[in-house]
């Protein structure tokens, strides 16, 4: 029996293996096997509502070992380092638990066909000071400390005699940086109505830094110029063309030498692939990202990647973009292209449809465009109906892995939360 294995348990990853437990592995067709360094799931678009408190990632997260007992396919908790492709073995790192005690040893897990789907990491590009001082939104756990760290400086400021803003500075104005911006006002918002003193969103002072011209460049100027007004109402610092060169202790350091004091110091600039896929033996480009053609193979024909760890060109000429949507279309070709690459098949081309762009800035507004494919150009829409379509984006990748009737249960219990819960989590 052919053995598939999917390293990386993302958007993309955990849907490939979820539709293909259910057209091969259910029917003992082939082994699916799901590899990640975590033993749950969590929609990474969502990770800086986590930071902020805004959601549970207890509630809101996916057991893989669960969710694949029920869809088909077998899960191995590990963190690939290396690859043997003349064994086709992918090399998984001795793991260790909370305490420091071996856990796991390295394995050698054999496969027929691989898929890399292991996504993407903030890139610094090197800055100094850029990894010791700021905190980076790739991870669960990492979103989680900032949210403890977030809480402790609330608790601080309502202790003190002589209140003082919360200075939080974050650089890169994507979709990130300008959600957990807004998010931020959200939730100094919630805490003050908790009774917390000294604590609302006149105390806090969000600084957004972004080395171009304007926040939001995936958007056109209409939508970016609007929020950035957005975010100035909401008392957003918004600092376009300013480079970041050092970042110390106090704040960041300005290539003019200005120094932009901070508290809590969030880097949201730009994504790379992890520095060991140079390693593997497949070819890859400055990013780290491995280029595959247009059925998303690698160079070895026995390996496949998609998501954000990859890189593919479109008819255009310009690389598919780093989004949770590519991640998504990719795993949906992945499905047909592995299924007849498995029955001896030619494999289809994989064709990039851009749906736009959305932009949640909390319950305040969300601005975005739609349907960015049509050669006449997109259709920007901006408040209410932007915000349905955004929710909806995540309904579509709970309806990949648990189909209709359970994503409308899950829809309906997070109307429950929002009753029976507190709006912010506070622990």
């Amino acid at each position: 029996m052919q053995h598939i294995v999917i390293v990386g348990g993302g958007a993309g990853g955990l849907e490939l293996a979820t539709q293909l437990g259910h057209k091969l592995g259910r029917k003992q067709k082939a082994l699916i096997t799901l590899i990640d360094a975590t033993t749950t799931h969590l929609w990474k678009p969502l990770l800086h509502e986590v930071a902020t408190g805004a959601l549970d990632s207890g509630i809101d997260e996916l057991d893989y070992r669960g969710h694949g007992r029920k869809h088909g396919f077998e899960f191995q908790l590990g963190r690939m380092s290396g690859l043997n492709c003349d064994d086709k073995e992918v090399i998984l790192d001795a793991m260790l638990d909370e305490d420091g005690y071996d856990l796991l040893p390295e394995r050698r897990i054999q496969y027929d066909t691989l898929v890399l789907a292991i996504g993407s990491v903030t890139n610094d590009f090197g800055t100094p000071g850029a990894s010791e001082h700021c905190t980076f939104l790739d991870s669960r756990e990492q979103a989680e400390r900032f949210h403890r760290i977030l809480l402790n400086e609330f608790l601080r400021s309502s202790n003190r005699k002589e209140p003082r803003p919360l200075e939080v500075a974050i650089v890169g104005a994507g979709a990130t940086g300008v959600e957990l911006s807004a998010e931020l006002y959200n939730t100094a918002e919630v805490m003050s109505n908790f009774g917390l003193k000294n604590v609302s969103t006149d105390q806090l002072k969000v600084t957004l830094i972004e080395a171009g011209e304007r926040i939001l460049p995936a958007l056109p100027p209409r939508l970016s110029s609007a929020a950035t007004r957005e975010l100035e109402i909401l008392g957003v610092q918004v600092s376009t063309r300013t480079m970041i060169t050092e970042v110390t202790d106090e704040g960041f350091i300005t290539k003019d030498g200005t120094l932009i004091p901070a508290v809590l110091k969030v880097w949201a600039a730009g994504v790379k692939a992890p520095e060991f896929m140079r390693t593997l033996g497949l070819e890859t480009n400055r990013a780290n990202q491995l280029i595959v053609n247009s059925s998303l193979q690698t160079s070895n024909e026995s390996i496949f990647a998609l998501g954000d760890c990859c890189s593919v060109l479109q008819e255009n000429g310009k690389a598919v973009p780093p989004r949770a949507q590519a991640a998504h279309q990719q795993a949906n070709h992945l499905i047909k292209a592995l299924y007849a690459h498995h029955v001896g098949k030619a494999m289809p081309a994989f064709v990039y449809r851009d749906k736009g762009s959305l932009v949640s800035l909390s319950h305040y507004s969300t601005v975005g465009s739609l349907m960015g494919n049509l050669s006449k150009g997109s259709m920007m829409i901006e408040g209410r109906l932007a915000r349905i379509v955004y929710v909806s984006l995540y309904r579509l990748h709970q309806v990949a892995l648990h189909g209709y009737w359970h994503t409308i249960l899950l829809s309906l219990v997070g109307h429950i939360n929002k009753v029976i819960r507190p709006r912010l989590k506070l622990h």
